[in-house]
C-alpha cells in the first residue's frame, strides 16, 4: 500500500506539473492565438520523440512558491527533428513569465553542455519577462542566478544552435537569440535587454516595443535576427529546414539530400538576366536560385547589408553556402552591415564545413562619411582576416565587376580554391569611370571621356585573368552549375572526411 501510494503521489505531482500556470492562463493564451510551451514543442519534433527533462523542477530559491513555479518556467528535454536527436529548451510563458531563476538557468546550462559533448543541435525557443524578481535581487541573489554555470552562455560552435523569438522575449531569451547561429523571430515579438516598462521607468519616458525591439529593428539595423516569419509554425519550419543543411555536430559532413526534378532547368536562360549595360542593376538572387537545386534557396538575414546575398542551398544534393553580391542594393558595393553579414556567414560555414560558393559582382566597398562612421575599415579588415581563417572548400565566380581590394575579399588571388569566370568579368583596382577622372583629369560627357575611359578599361577583361592564372576558368554562363558541382567533388576535404580545422569556431557571435 505504501508503495502504490507513492505512486498516487507522483502521478498527482506529474500532472500538476503538466499542467502548467493552470487552466485560465492556457484559455487565455488560445483565445489570443497563442501555442502553449508544450504545442510548441509538438510542432517543432517529430511525434512520440520528445523526453522531458526536469519537469519536476520549481523554484530554488523560495520553496514555498513550488506550488506556483511548475518546471520553472521552461520545459527542457530531448527529441528528434527530422529523424535526429536535438536538445531544446522552450519558455512556458504561464509560469512567473517564464522569468530566468536559479533552477531554470541550470535546465539550460545542463541542455546545452549535454548537446556540445554529445554532438547535438541546441534549440531555444523564447518567450520571456527577463530575471525574475525579487529572487535576482540582493548579493545571494546574484550569487545564485548569475554565479550558476557559464555553460548556459558559452559557445565555441562545435553543434549548432537555433534559437526563436515570440512575443515578450527578454533577458535570457535575447542573449540566447544573440548567440544562436539561426535567430528567427515571429512579427509582434520584442527582443531587448529589458522591458518597455522598465526602460521607460529608468528614462522617465514612454518606449514602444517595437522601437524597442521590433523585427524591423533586428532584421534591416541590428542584424541580430537571421529571419522574420508571420505564423509560429512558420517559426519551426524554418528551424527545421536550417539544421537540414548543416551536421548536427562539428566532425560530421553536413547531409546529402537527392536533387529536386527541374534543378538546372532554367541555366540556359542564366546569361538572360545580366544586363548588356555594364552599370545596370539587376538582381542576383534570380542567378542563385538558377544555380542551386530546385526550391533549395533558403536566404539568411534578407533584409540586413542587402547588398550582399548570404544564403543556405544544394548543389548536386550537398550542401553549400552562398555569398554573392547583389547590384540591386548600392550597385554591389559591400557597406559596413554586408561585411558583417557575409562575415558572420562565412563563420558558420567554416564551423561546420560547408563549402562556400562565392559569386563575385561588385564595384568593391562604400566610401564615404556614411561609410567611416559605421566603421568600414574595420568591418573590412574583420572580412579580410576572415577569409584567411576559412578550411572548406572555397569556389568563386566571377560574374561582371571585381574591384579593389573587395576582389580580394570576394575570394579572389588564394582566397578561394578555384576561381572561373563569365567572359562578362571584369577585374581592376577600381572603377574605370573613376580611374579615367584621376588619371586622365576628364569625366563622363566630357571632351576626350571616351577614349581615355576605352584605354583604362581596355586591361581589365578576364582575359588578363585567365593569361596569368588568376582565373582557372573562364566559363560559358550556362555551365556555372556543372562547373560547380565537378569543383566541389574536386575539392571536396577527402582526408578528413569531409571536416575543416575549424579556425573560426570561437569567433564572436555578435559584434
Amino acid at each position: 500500500m505504501a508503495f502504490e501510494a507513492l505512486l498516487e503521489e507522483y502521478e498527482a505531482r506529474r500532472a500538476k506539473a503538466l499542467a502548467g500556470g493552470g487552466e485560465d492562463k492556457y484559455a487565455k493564451r488560445k483565445a489570443a492565438g497563442l501555442w502553449n510551451a508544450r504545442e510548441r514543442i509538438a510542432c517543432l519534433v517529430d511525434p512520440g520523440s520528445f523526453i522531458e527533462s526536469g519537469l519536476f523542477g520549481t523554484s530554488g530559491v523560495y520553496p514555498e512558491q513550488a506550488d506556483e513555479t511548475q518546471t520553472d518556467g521552461k520545459l527542457a528535454g530531448y527529441g528528434r527533428i527530422n529523424g535526429r536527436d536535438v536538445a531544446i529548451v522552450v519558455n512556458d510563458f504561464t509560469v512567473k513569465g517564464a522569468s530566468t531563476s536559479y533552477t531554470n538557468s541550470k535546465k539550460i546550462a545542463h541542455m546545452k553542455r549535454t548537446a556540445t559533448e554529445r554532438g547535438m543541435p541546441f534549440v531555444a525557443i523564447g518567450e520571456s519577462t527577463g530575471a525574475r524578481l525579487p529572487d535576482a535581487m540582493g548579493s545571494r541573489g546574484m550569487g545564485l542566478l548569475l554565479g550558476n554555470d557559464n555553460t548556459q552562455f558559452r559557445r565555441t560552435r562545435e553543434t549548432p544552435m537555433c534559437a526563436a523569438a515570440f512575443g515578450p522575449s527578454f533577458g535570457s531569451s535575447t542573449w540566447l537569440m544573440c548567440q544562436a547561429d539561426f535567430a528567427v523571430m515571429q512579427k509582434g515579438a520584442t527582443m531587448a535587454v529589458s522591458s518597455p516598462r522598465l526602460v521607460s521607468m529608468a528614462l522617465g519616458e514612454k518606449v514602444d516595443a517595437e522601437d524597442l525591439g521590433g523585427w524591423r529593428l533586428h532584421a534591416e539595423i541590428t542584424g541580430l535576427v537571421d529571419q522574420v516569419v508571420e505564423k509560429e509554425e512558420e517559426v519551426f519550419d524554418a528551424i527545421k529546414k536550417f539544421l537540414s543543411y548543416l551536421p548536427s555536430h562539428h566532425n560530421e559532413a553536413p547531409p546529402e539530400a537527392s536533387v529536386p526534378a527541374g534543378s538546372g532547368a532554367e541555366m540556359d536562360k542564366v546569361f538572360s538576366i545580366l544586363p548588356e549595360s555594364r552599370t545596370q542593376v539587376y538582381d542576383m538572387r534570380r542567378i542563385v536560385k538558377c544555380l542551386v537545386d530546385k526550391d533549395t534557396m533558403f536566404e539568411v538575414k534578407p533584409r540586413f547589408g542587402r547588398s550582399a546575398v548570404t544564403a543556405l542551398a544544394r548543389l548536386g544534393g550537398k550542401s553549400v553556402g552562398v555569398v554573392a553580391n547583389n547590384p540591386l542594393h548600392r550597385g554591389g558595393a559591400l557597406d559596413a552591415d554586408a561585411c558583417r553579414k557575409i562575415v558572420d556567414f562565412v563563420v558558420l560555414c567554416d564551423s561546420f564545413n560547408v563549402p562556400i560558393v562565392l559569386l563575385v559582382d561588385t564595384p568593391g566597398f562604400q566610401i564615404g562619411t556614411e561609410a567611416e562612421k559605421a566603421g568600414a575599415p574595420g568591418r573590412i579588415m574583420n572580412f579580410m582576416n576572415a577569409m584567411t581563417l576559412v578550411t572548406v572548400p572555397r569556389l568563386s565566380v566571377i560574374i561582371r565587376k571585381s574591384y579593389g581590394r573587395a576582389y580580394v575579399c570576394m575570394g579572389g588571388g588564394r582566397h578561394s580554391d578555384d576561381i572561373a569566370a563569365w567572359p562578362t568579368a571584369e577585374v581592376s583596382f577600381m572603377s574605370p569611370e573613376f580611374a579615367t577622372k584621376i588619371v586622365h583629369g576628364v569625366g563622363a560627357g566630357e571632351p576626350g571621356f571616351e577614349e581615355a575611359f576605352a584605354k583604362i578599361r581596355q586591361g581589365s577583361d578576364v582575359w588578363g585573368l585567365a593569361s596569368v592564372y588568376a582565373a582557372q576558368a573562364v566559363i560559358r554562363p550556362e555551365q556555372t552549375r556543372d562547373y560547380l558541382m565537378r569543383m566541389l567533388d574536386v575539392y571536396k576535404l577527402r582526408i578528413t572526411r569531409g571536416v575543416g580545422q575549424h579556425l573560426m569556431r570561437t569567433w564572436p557571435t555578435s559584434y
